[in-house]
C-alpha cells in the first residue's frame, strides 16, 4: 500500500512539475489543459449560450461592440477576423471572452459603460483572461485537487482519519488554491486588458471610472461571465 502511494504521488509530482509555464506577466502557471481542448470547450459553452439566448439583431449595437472589440484585438495581437463577438440582448452587466477565439457583451454592460473607452477597458479585460490562459489554469488546478484527494483517499482509507483527512484536503484545495489565484487572475486581467486598450488608442483611466459606476450599481467586483 505504501509503495503504490509512493508511486501515486510521484506520477502526481512529475506532471504536475512539467505543466509548469509562465503567464504574459511572468507568474508561473500550472497548466494541465491543452489550448485545443480548451479552444473546444470554449466553442462548445458558446454555442450553448446562443442556444439559450439568442444574440441582439441589432446591427448599430453590434457594430459598435466590434469597432471597439477589433482594435483590442489587434493590439492584443490577434486577428479579428479569427474572432466572432457576439452581442446578447441581457440586461446584467456582463461581458466575457472564451478560448476558442470568442467574446460576448451583454447589452446591460453596454448600457451601464458611459463611453467606448469604458466598454474597451471590460472588453480588454477579457481578452486579458483568455490570452493568460486563466481557463485552463482554473481547469488544471481542479485536476490537480482532485488527483491530490484521491492519493489521500487512498492513504487514509479505512482508518479512523479518513473523514478528517478529506475534509482538511477539500478546505485546503479550496481556500488554498482556487480562491487566491481566482484573485490573481483578475489582477492580471486587469493588467493585462488596461495595456492592451492603451495600444489600441483608448484611454485607460476610464476603467476606473467604470468600476466606480459598476460599485454604485450594485457590482462588488468587475464584470466577470
Amino acid at each position: 500500500m505504501h509503495h503504490i502511494i509512493k508511486v501515486l504521488s510521484i506520477a502526481s509530482l512529475l506532471l504536475i512539475l512539467s505543466a509548469c509555464q509562465t503567464s504574459p506577466t511572468g507568474r508561473t502557471q500550472l497548466l494541465l489543459v491543452s489550448d485545443s481542448d480548451m479552444d473546444k470547450m470554449g466553442a462548445a459553452s458558446f454555442t450553448d449560450l446562443k442556444s439559450k439566448n439568442k444574440p441582439s439583431t441589432d446591427r448599430s449595437t453590434i457594430a459598435y461592440v466590434q469597432c471597439i472589440s477589433r482594435p483590442l484585438l489587434i493590439a492584443a495581437n490577434e486577428n479579428p477576423s479569427a474572432w466572432e463577438i457576439q452581442v446578447f440582448n441581457d440586461k446584467s452587466p456582463n461581458a466575457f471572452a472564451l478560448p476558442g477565439n470568442k467574446i460576448g457583451v451583454h447589452t446591460g454592460m453596454i448600457n451601464l459603460a458611459q463611453n467606448a473607452d469604458q466598454l474597451a477597458a471590460v472588453i480588454g479585460h477579457e481578452i486579458g483572461h483568455v490570452q493568460a490562459k486563466h481557463g485552463a489554469e482554473r481547469v488544471s488546478l481542479n485536476m490537480a485537487s482532485q488527483t491530490a484527494q484521491q492519493v489521500t483517499a487512498i492513504a487514509v482509507n479505512g482508518t479512523e482519519y479518513q473523514g478528517a483527512a478529506m475534509a482538511a484536503i477539500g478546505l485546503g484545495a479550496q481556500y488554498g488554491l482556487v480562491l487566491p489565484y481566482s484573485r490573481t487572475h483578475e489582477s492580471e486581467a486587469d493588467y493585462i486588458g488596461l495595456q492592451i486598450m492603451a495600444n489600441a488608442g483608448f484611454n485607460p483611466q476610464q476603467a476606473v471610472e467604470l468600476w466606480r459606476t459598476m460599485a454604485k450599481a450594485g457590482g462588488a467586483k468587475s464584470p466577470e461571465f
